[in-house]
């Protein structure tokens, strides 16, 4: 009886021990300011794992990003390994109290996250083409910075309840002072090559 207890308290324990909530990281330091670690220019690297844990593609990235009090531009481009180019513009809003808000062109309605400490809870429904359509994916990212400069991204892909895909991300600030201009241009370059 003793060991039936002990091995149903050890299994809850796991259980419960497997998810995480973003106040857990309300201590750690640095503090993730996204007005500021989002600010200016910053590179990206990143692999997609299938739901079979498999590497699917790997991709790199350009971001700039331009603050105004607490609301920011994101913008994103992206290079696959399959050959695929991507972009996307984050118009981003974030409250006093952490919370953030956001919308993207290919993000179905509105993005919402919680920030504590040097970590960001964030989900949103994603529009991906798929087999010549679109699917949409309800995602669920986990940001840490790890210091000023570096930021770990894990994101995990899911479809009715089940996870399809997990997604692994570095993001490295390379210049706060750098104008989106540059940036802009090539994602405007990239939308008018794809339109026609």
């Amino acid at each position: 009886m003793q060991q039936k207890y002990l091995y149903t308290t050890m299994l809850l324990a796991l259980l419960t021990g497997c998810s995480q909530s973003v106040s857990d990281y309300n201590n750690e330091t640095p503090v993730l300011k996204l007005s500021e670690f989002f600010q200016g220019e910053s590179k990206a690297w990143g692999v997609l794992h299938n739901w079979q844990g498999k590497q699917s593609v790997r991709f790199s990235a350009e971001l700039c990003g331009s603050w105004q009090e607490n609301n920011g531009n994101l913008y994103e481009l992206f290079h696959f390994s399959d050959g695929r180019v991507e972009q996307r513009h984050w118009q981003l809003q974030q409250a006093a109290d952490g919370t953030v808000t956001g919308t993207a062109g290919d993000v179905v309605g509105k993005a919402t996250g919680q920030l504590a400490g040097n970590a960001l809870y964030w989900q949103y429904t994603l529009r991906i083409p798929y087999n010549g359509d679109t699917l949409d994916v309800k995602v669920k990212d986990w940001m840490y910075l790890i210091d000023n400069e570096n930021l770990i991204n894990r994101s995990t892909l899911h479809k009715f309840g089940l996870n399809v895909g997990e997604l692994t991300l570095s993001i490295q600030q390379q210049n706060k002072n750098a104008d989106c201009a540059a940036l802009q241009e090539k994602i405007v370059q990239l939308v008018r090559t794809q339109a026609e």
